[in-house]
């Protein structure tokens, strides 16, 4: 679901090239769902190979993440552990939202309704186990780390970036924000074009980084504040949040109240909305379990484990991923010769 903080967050867009020679982490869950619910067939249907399984995940994966290592980005990527007991309720109510949104489907595709059939199906992807296992599969392959979080890969991410081992956390939830991530990415790893409303132009989008520190500051609050400003509008942890409370409103709840979060829960009415104590929702995302055992070290790309996985396993075009990873080889060789002119 995530939370809803972006009219209050500091945002700013930025080139990719700005990004060059950084180190970027991904929150992976979240990246591979993008790719599941973009990149469907013209019915909105997922790609799959001859076998009906499906590849939408891997070919995101595959284009996207050479694209940006071209570039010189250099990323790592962080999978979820054990969910919170919190989090429960949420993964519930999506499944209902999924099977829900899998009967309109079927009444669009009765309607032979392409345009609601592609609406419908791309909210009814399921991320499985196995689509897991072959996306971390390919992703070390191509040579990037793979870290398996604790919990919320989100949390293991900020905790990751606050450390210093990366400039800033990939994600478009602005959840990143209350795990305390300084800097977050968003618009990396979905298509640099949109279709523009109501026109039939598309217009370009760039990344986009929300900076913590200027948020906080721009809107003088605090790190606990923000916490609470998450859980009036809602989190995955509280699904829905205080009903009439956005953003705005509980911009100014906290403004009133100041450290007083009792009486601003009061005020609020948690306790109408809820059948547990604020205070345990807060604790959750304020405490979040995250590691420091894991290895960053970028390998060379295998190319045999690539081909076996996405050519010979799921059918993907041998001359394509060879190109593909023939410009990838090539452009690596010019960012280390350019790396030793710099140095000499």
């Amino acid at each position: 679901m995530g939370t809803d903080l972006k009219d209050i967050a500091f945002r700013e867009e930025i080139e990719f090239s700005d990004l060059a020679g950084k180190r970027l982490v991904v929150d992976s869950m979240n990246v591979i769902f993008q790719f599941l619910s973009s990149i469907r067939q013209m019915d909105g249907s997922l790609l799959t190979d001859s076998k009906g399984r499906t590849t939408s995940h891997l070919v995101g994966l595959f284009s996207r993440m050479t694209r940006l290592k071209k570039l010189g980005i250099e990323l790592a990527f962080v999978f979820d552990g054990k969910k919170p007991e919190l989090k429960k309720k949420e993964v519930e109510r999506r499944a209902e939202l999924k099977k829900q949104a899998q009967a309109e489907y079927e009444i669009a595709k009765e309607r032979e309704d392409i345009e609601a059939m592609k609406k419908y199906a791309a909210r009814t992807s399921v991320l499985t186990k196995e689509m897991i296992e072959e996306s971390k599969e390919l992703l070390k392959a191509l040579g990037f780390p793979v870290i398996q979080a604790p919990s919320e890969g989100e949390a293991q991410a900020a905790h990751m970036v606050k450390k210093g081992d990366f400039y800033a956390e990939v994600s478009q939830d602005y959840d990143c924000l209350l795990f305390g991530v300084p800097r977050m990415i968003q618009n990396l790893t979905i298509s640099e074009r949109k279709k523009s409303k109501n026109k039939l132009s598309y217009e370009k989008v760039k990344p986009v980084i929300v900076d913590l520190k200027k948020t906080l500051a721009q809107n003088d609050l605090t790190q606990d504040q923000l916490i609470v400003m998450g859980l009036l509008v809602g989190t995955d942890f509280n699904i829905g949040g205080i009903k009439g409370i956005g953003p705005k409103n509980s911009l100014k709840l906290v403004k009133k109240y100041g450290k007083d979060f009792e009486g601003l829960f009061e005020e609020a009415g948690w306790s109408r909305h809820y059948d547990m104590d604020w205070k345990i929702v807060f604790d959750t995302i304020k405490h979040m379990p995250v590691t420091d055992d894991y290895e960053l070290k970028w390998n060379n790309v295998n190319r045999d484990k690539i081909i076996g996985l996405l050519v010979e396993k799921h059918e993907f075009s041998r001359e394509r991923i060879e190109k593909n990873l023939d410009e990838l080889e090539e452009e690596t060789k010019k960012g280390k010769q350019k790396g030793l002119g710099d140095f000499f």
